[in-house]
């Protein structure tokens, strides 16, 4: 669990890093939120 915690941490900080736009962090915020669906399914 403390390890999953980190590695979201990690993973938004990368994502607030590369965003310029609100908009641009919309879309990443979607795309991380599409990978966990997927990671849920299996």
């Amino acid at each position: 669990m403390r390890r999953l915690l980190g590695m979201t941490l990690v993973v938004l900080g990368l994502v607030l890093a590369g965003c310029n736009t609100v908009a641009g962090l919309g879309k990443d915020i979607q795309k991380g939120g599409q990978v966990l669906q997927d990671a849920a399914k299996k």
